[in-house]
């Protein structure tokens, strides 16, 4: 995998980068400007990354697996130790598929009826490959989401979700805490 150096992420424009990120080549970025990304944070090939007005801010050791997008006008927010599997699709806007308006990004707003709203994955929340995110929803902290699940509402604090719609399934284990405490003091 080629990764960017230091000195071609400055580059690039980012509204902030951290320390030893990893960022693929092979990704793209779109309104990089309103793009923050944190220490230790890693993005792999074939993702896409577009941010509109609201912005996106990535959280340090934060890992994005190959293909996975993230696109929409509102704030998209990835808390630290969180992360995506690969091809997750995180949308904060999305079309009104009823047939009542006109949908696409060519077409002004009087023609059609975008929902608008932020996506939060809060710290260590974690989302399985090929599950899709729609606009407002926060998943809470430690709330794992299986993969092939849409996730639509918001996700409770040390869950397990799955389905298509996410429903809750069991709770999830806080042990990981002790480890991110022990590496914190390590590193």
């Amino acid at each position: 995998m080629s990764f960017y150096t230091n000195e071609e992420l400055k580059e690039i424009g980012f509204k902030y980068v951290g320390r030893n990120v990893k960022i693929s080549k092979k990704s793209s970025f779109y309104n990089v400007k309103n793009i923050s990304i944190g220490d230790n944070t890693r993005i792999d090939d074939f993702c896409v990354i577009s941010a509109g007005t609201g912005g996106i801010k990535i959280g340090k050791n934060v890992h994005i697996a190959v293909y996975c997008s993230f696109i929409g006008e509102g704030s998209i927010i990835l808390e630290d130790f969180s992360g995506t599997s690969s091809r997750v699709a995180i949308y904060s806007s999305n079309d009104d598929y009823s047939g009542d308006y006109l949908t696409n990004p060519t077409l002004p707003a009087i023609y059609t009826n975008v929902t608008v709203g932020d996506v939060i994955l809060k710290k260590h929340a974690l989302i399985g490959a090929g599950s899709i995110v729609l606009p407002n929803v926060v998943i809470d902290e430690g709330a794992a989401v299986a993969s092939l699940s849409l996730i639509n509402n918001n996700c409770e604090a040390f869950y397990i979700y799955a389905g298509v719609p996410a429903k809750k399934l069991k709770a999830r284990s806080k042990k990981l805490l002790e480890f991110e405490e022990k590496y914190l003091t390590e590193y």
